[in-house]
């Protein structure tokens, strides 16, 4: 009997889950432990949807910056995907396969190998990140079913957007770039404009995410909308008047509703409903509405010092070789929960052949050259869109005796091989300004290496013992070189 596979994208804000063979499309879950103010009950993952009041709820998640750093609380929501509330598997008799943050430090990592075999004691379990996926997927075929060689993935996620780079289906991790800008902070800045010009939402993280995904869009022509918004507040092709839940037991909505505006639907009015409109609370989403998503264009509207999408995508493609360029440019996808947002290809496309004005020649140039097309590819529910890739690698036969790690490995050979078999963005073993040969490095120095994971001794007053053997990591996750009694030692183990 095959080993069944379980697909964990194991985002920040849901989980995309399902298992290979069976769930064709993924089951979504909240990646959070939730508490209710009024009765103090917790809600695990998908039973926040049972909450009756869901303005009174206090989130925590496992994700911070990016960076899985809590597990006593992802715990929780694994064994509720485990259990037969959710999918109902079997650690023991699955192999797993999991994703994992961009740049994820190495104590982290190791965090997840131990909790993988020593906790749940998984038959086998293969880690990566979502981009890494993408190439055996179906976004980027064609008539011959074959991905191209070169393309450029967009991931806009719940923490941060990255641009990645991938060559020969493997990321080129020195040109990886992110932009700190995601679906959180995107969240957050809506509800200080609502809190600043309207009602008072700080508490209110569930609907304000919800109001978000229903009414925001990028705008196409900022000025123009901007314009629009002042002619006309209460009547135009912009503003939406947004009901807010009363979480009463006769509401209409958990989350509210779109009443009038552009994508309005209203329920069936009767006198019932129009005596209860009147005392109903409503939001007037008008430039609110893609004031947020155009932070994911220009970062320095709120004091953020990075270039917004367009610019970035093409520096990384311009860090290529020239000869490959021109097949970057052609395949560039979008990905992540926040690339459902309207017309977001679209701009990107636009922006990215807008003449600009340069800062050195002082003259008119498009981002991207003219010798070059552009392909932006996106598909129906971008979120899902590395959980229908992992299906596709799942299913092919060499999978489960090539990719993962077995448990019978881990317990001989340690987070080691789990290092070399998944690989990782390969950093400098000697950083600028390191030389372990020139002089000592000052104790606190000494700790951050040892906290990043670019050495394996601790700072802050421990010492060296000369006849044990250190194991440096020089990325995170595919080589490994041994240095002994402080010098290098060339080559892997």
């Amino acid at each position: 009997m095959d080993t069944p596979v379980l697909i964990l994208d194991n985002g920040a804000y849901t989980i995309k889950a399902g298992v290979a063979g069976s769930d064709v499309e993924p089951r979504f879950f909240p990646n959070a432990v939730a508490r209710s103010r009024t009765d103090r009950r917790i809600f695990v993952s998908d039973e926040i949807d049972t909450a009756k009041d869901l303005s009174g709820i206090a989130y925590r998640r496992a994700f911070e910056r990016g960076m899985l750093v809590a597990w006593d609380a992802e715990k929780p929501v694994w064994d509720r995907i485990f259990s037969p509330a959710g999918l109902d598997i079997n650690p023991p008799d699955t192999s797993l396969l999991v994703t994992e943050p961009y740049f994820n430090l190495p104590n982290i990592a190791e965090t997840y190998d131990q909790m993988v075999f020593e906790e749940w004691e998984f038959a086998s379990y293969y880690r990566c990140t979502p981009a890494s996926l993408v190439p055996y997927g179906g976004m980027f075929s064609d008539e011959t079913d074959v991905p191209p060689e070169c393309m450029v993935v967009v991931d806009v996620g719940y923490s941060y957007s990255h641009i990645v780079p991938i060559r020969g289906g493997e990321i080129v991790w020195e040109h990886v770039k992110r932009i700190d800008v995601g679906g959180k902070l995107l969240t957050n800045h809506l509800k200080h404009l609502i809190s600043f010009r309207q009602w008072n939402m700080l508490d209110q993280t569930y609907v304000v995410n919800a109001v978000r995904e229903a009414c925001g869009y990028v705008s196409m022509d900022w000025r123009g909308d901007i314009e629009q918004c002042k002619r006309n507040p209460r009547s135009n092709s912009v503003v939406q008047e947004y009901v807010l839940p009363d979480f009463s037991a006769k509401s209409r909505s958990r989350t509210g509703y779109i009443r009038s505006g552009p994508n309005a639907q209203p329920p069936p009015q009767s006198e019932e409903t129009r005596k209860k409109d009147e005392e109903e609370q409503v939001l007037f989403m008008g430039n609110e509405r893609f004031a947020g998503p155009e932070l994911l264009f220009n970062p320095s509207d709120i004091g953020i010092n990075q270039t917004g999408l367009p610019e970035t995508i093409a520096y990384v493609i311009s860090q290529m070789s020239q000869e490959l360029q021109g097949m970057f440019w052609a395949n560039i996808g979008i990905v992540g929960g926040l690339g459902n947002i309207e017309a977001l290809g679209e701009r990107l496309s636009v922006d990215l052949l807008r003449p600009q004005l340069t800062h050195r020649e002082r003259d008119l140039r498009t981002l991207c050259p003219t010798d070059y097309d552009i392909g932006i590819y996106e598909v129906f529910e971008p979120a899902s869109a590395p959980y229908q890739a992992a299906v596709a690698l799942t299913s092919h036969d060499g999978y489960l005796p090539t990719y993962p790690v077995t448990r019978s490995e881990y317990l001989e050979h340690g987070s080691s091989i789990c290092r070399r078999k998944f690989g990782g963005p390969a950093y400098n073993i000697e950083p600028p300004g390191f030389n372990r040969d020139a002089e000592p490095v000052d104790e606190d120095e000494q700790e951050l290496r040892y906290a990043l994971g670019l050495d394996s001794i601790r700072g802050k007053g421990s010492k060296k013992r000369t006849n044990d053997e250190e194991v440096t990591s020089g990325n995170w996750g595919g080589r490994r070189r041994r240095a002994q009694e402080g010098g290098l030692l060339s080559g892997r183990p």
